[in-house]
């Protein structure tokens, strides 16, 4: 991903690059939880990565990064790719409901509604009646 986003310019390259980040959540927890150096991990599962060893992941219980298929640790392809598909759908849903909403407040103050945070204090009865 990465070296894809580099490929494309603007916010979209911006965008790749953090979904990349993201996806180095797990290995990172799995080291830091691990007692082991999280960079370092990542340095080195970045390298196999690179070298197109796919297969390998950190194994907690000596801090080395290996195949996991040879250490028998099998996952299925379908679940993950689901599992990131469904994160996925969930912060595009998020970032449309926060343009929503940026642009409802926009249309709000371009017709001369009351500003931010006048809206009433919640479980007081709202806010001051209309005149």
């Amino acid at each position: 991903l990465r070296d894809y986003a580099k490929t494309v310019g603007g916010r979209e390259q911006l965008a790749i690059e953090a979904f990349a980040t993201s996806l180095e959540v797990i290995p990172r927890a799995l080291a830091e939880n691990a007692g082991l150096d999280p960079i370092d991990v990542l340095v080195e599962l970045r390298a196999k990565h690179e070298k197109s060893r796919v297969r390998y992941g950190v194994d907690v219980y000596d801090g080395k990064v290996k195949d996991m298929f040879e250490e028998g640790v099998i996952e299925p392809l379908r679940v993950k790719t689901q599992a990131i598909a469904s994160a996925s759908e969930v912060a595009v849903m998020i970032l449309r409901i926060d343009d929503v909403i940026a642009a409802s407040r926009l249309s709000e103050k371009e017709k001369g509604g009351a500003p931010e945070g006048m809206e009433g204090m919640g479980g007081m009865g709202g806010g001051m009646p209309p005149m």
